[in-house]
């Protein structure tokens, strides 16, 4: 199973109990789940709607938001990077293994990065592996905040904590998908599946809210066309079914990010927690090669599951 982030809704709180449970449920399943954070479970537990805080013009200090005893509602008064700590603690107990009752061996950025940036060891989050002659990675890409932009408890200035935060991240996300597709390069592979949280074409934000992803959309355009196979992106954030290629100019969203001519990258947005339910089946065949369409292109092929 692979889940693209957004364990719990934009109005629900942070708590490592809540966290647990979901870690307690995904024990169960019987095959290897792997997890991408998303912004509702560490960037936007910041927000007072998730039980953060808000900054008091008059104080310029973070009103922290307290249940009726006086404690704190979201864990670590709902701060991003400890948040994503804790986060990591419990999904990422041990590197490069995947969640589920039957573990699976990963690749994660904690034990292959780039010695060069020693920072990027914090993010084993980030894992690639290779299934049916397909490369599969994934990167810590949160959505609905321009790439964590959005600053923190709504303060007038990003503080430097936020900044590193981005900055890092950014850095280590990009590399991570230099040596996915190099690896792919490499291995003469069918195709890619890329996983990540953020919607980078949600029209509902606004092509400015949308800029912090331009260099996460310039290089999986340029990795895609140098490759020349079948990439095929998955990501949840906006919550509502889409299938859709915005990186060719027929398409609607093709504005979002505009000057880009890829025919061979899909993007599929996985339904959220609106009712019906349902989730995705993904199927590869190495041998096929279908074109681009609603439900299938190239080596894969997916099926909307709805749920009665």
């Amino acid at each position: 199973m692979l889940h693209v982030g957004d364990i719990h809704s934009g109005k629900q709180y942070c708590t490592q109990a809540y966290d647990q449970s979901i870690y307690d449920l995904w024990t169960r399943y019987r095959d290897p789940v792997v997890y991408t954070p998303g912004d509702n479970e560490w960037t936007d537990c910041n927000k007072a709607a998730e039980g953060g805080g808000a900054y008091n013009a008059g104080t310029q200090q973070i009103d922290y938001a307290h249940d009726a005893s006086g404690n704190a509602i979201d864990y670590a008064n709902g701060n991003p990077v400890t948040n994503l700590d804790l986060v990591r603690s419990i999904f990422f107990p041990q590197a490069g293994v995947t969640l589920g009752g039957r573990k699976k061996q990963v690749i994660s950025q904690a034990d292959s990065y780039d010695p060069a940036h020693p920072s990027d060891a914090k993010y084993v989050e980030n894992v690639m592996w290779e299934q049916s002659k397909v490369l599969f990675v994934t990167i810590n890409l949160p959505g609905g905040s321009n790439n964590d932009k959005d600053i923190w408890y709504g303060a007038p200035t990003m503080s430097a904590t936020q900044s590193q935060e981005i900055a890092e991240r950014t850095g280590a996300d990009l590399r991570w998908l230099d040596a996915a597709f190099a690896q792919a390069q490499a291995d003469g592979v069918r195709g890619v599946v890329i996983g990540a949280q953020a919607d980078m074409w949600d029209p509902e934000k606004g092509v400015a809210h949308q800029a912090g992803y331009e260099p996460f959309v310039q290089s999986i355009a340029s990795y895609t066309t140098d490759l020349g196979k079948p990439v095929l992106m998955f990501n949840g954030d906006s919550h509502v079914y889409r299938s859709d290629n915005p990186l060719v100019a027929s398409d609607p969203l093709s504005y979002m990010h505009p000057g880009y001519d890829v025919p061979n990258f899909h993007r599929v947005v996985v339904h959220g927690s609106t009712f019906p339910l349902e989730w995705l089946r993904l199927t590869v065949d190495p041998g096929a090669s279908a074109p681009a369409g609603a439900s299938a292109f190239g080596p894969f092929s997916w099926e909307r599951m709805i749920q009665p």
